[in-house]
């Protein structure tokens, strides 16, 4: 019998999950007693996502609410996304504000927010003690995709292509009001994009549970979001329109964030944001690319941990007992879902170096079981840049 250690535990955001829950929104924004609603969105969202736009006519007809879009370009939220949706935010003198996208406009959301009651730009922020107040502004999340589980996370990325780098911001104080997870939101994305979101939610689930700041109510809820992603994941790049497949992702990256945000993400999102702020692609993109690999090295010092992963994903026991199966099953789902390989960016060896350093410098890999060397970032990414395809 293993000892439990101490462990805070705080989950305020309100959750809404269902089919057609998104429709509700007016009455959310009612609830949260406001009448002028800053509605943040993708850029010419409402031309792909038909369920995102007859939530947003929804909104802009109710009675009594006035609303100003402001629609993000698209890509991973930079410091000036951040900057114009700050001023655009203040200058509304909205109540509430509405993030209605993928995790990166949620992000942005969150940012936007936390500067213009500070009433500062990013770079201010993050060139002084850090403070997040209480929010006078409500958020109300809803996410287009099922991914990172920003809207029940308190956390927010930012890019600094400048620089090279993404910054990290996190606090209880980020989070969302009200977080209105609808499947429906989530039928037109991609296939790629059912990808890279759906391997970022089922490694943070993973992440989640080995990290070293784990606790027993975030591994039930991580096990239970793994339990459910692994076969919806693949199913929903298979079949867009697959309902159980969607709401299956919808949910388990939802919880995945919760299970993120009680315990933490470790190494393979600091190797892979290192990946992100040199090439500037999708954030889960950069994930999948190093998964197998960390998880090839976590399971060596949490086998355990890794074993009772891979009980959740349904594999059958094969009696090695060393965490094996776990990162079997996770290198199969990538080749089910045509992954890419690191190569296909342009990296070479040449450039190991350089992305082991800006990876040892970013917080996540602090939250491993273990410690990693340099040695052990490298090893994992000549590992990923070895690989010509993807094969279970």
């Amino acid at each position: 019998m293993e000892n439990i250690e101490a462990f805070n535990n705080h989950l305020p955001v309100k959750v809404r999950f269902g089919e057609g829950r998104a429709l509700a929104l007016p009455d959310v924004v009612a609830e949260c007693g406001a009448t002028k609603v800053f509605l943040m969105v993708d850029e010419g969202i409402e031309k792909f996502n038909q369920a995102a736009k007859a939530c947003m006519d929804n909104l802009v007809a109710a009675p009594g609410i006035t609303v100003t879009t402001f629609e993000k370009p698209a890509g991973e939220p930079t410091i000036d996304m951040v900057d114009d949706a700050t001023k655009a935010l203040v200058a509304s003198g909205a109540q509430a504000i509405v993030a209605l996208g993928g995790g990166s406009i949620i992000d942005t959301a969150k940012a936007a927010r936390l500067c213009a009651q500070l009433g500062i730009s990013f770079r201010e922020f993050q060139s002084r003690k850090p403070e997040y107040p209480i929010p006078t502004i409500a958020l109300i999340a809803m996410p287009t995709s099922a991914g990172t589980g920003s809207e029940v996370s308190g956390g927010s990325v930012i890019s600094d292509p400048a620089a090279g780098r993404k910054a990290g911001i996190a606090n209880g104080n980020l989070r969302a009001q009200v977080a209105i997870v609808d499947p429906v939101l989530t039928y037109s994305m991609p296939p790629s994009m059912t990808a890279n979101t759906g391997i970022d939610a089922l490694a943070q689930a993973i992440a989640g549970i080995i990290a070293k700041c784990s606790t027993p109510i975030g591994d039930a809820i991580g096990y239970e979001a793994i339990r459910m992603m692994t076969p919806a994941l693949v199913g929903a790049y298979k079949d867009g329109n697959d309902k159980a497949a969607r709401a299956g992702m919808a949910a388990g990256s939802m919880m995945a964030g919760l299970t993120m945000n009680i315990s933490d993400c470790t190494a393979e999102h600091s190797l892979g944001q290192a990946i992100g702020g040199l090439k500037h692609v999708p954030h889960g993109l950069t994930i999948g690319l190093v998964l197998v690999e960390t998880l090839t090295r976590e399971a060596k010092v949490v086998p355990a941990k890794m074993e009772r992963v891979a009980d959740a994903m349904g594999v059958p026991d094969d009696g090695s007992k060393d965490g094996s199966r776990a990162v079997k099953a996770v290198r199969k789902i990538l080749a089910d879902l045509n992954f890419p390989v690191l190569s296909s960016l342009g990296f070479v060896e040449a450039d190991i170096d350089n992305l082991a350093n800006i990876a040892l410098e970013d917080f996540f890999i602090t939250q491993a079981p273990t410690p990693w060397s340099k040695a052990e970032v490298v090893e994992a990414f000549m590992a990923a840049l070895k690989l010509e395809n993807r094969v279970a």
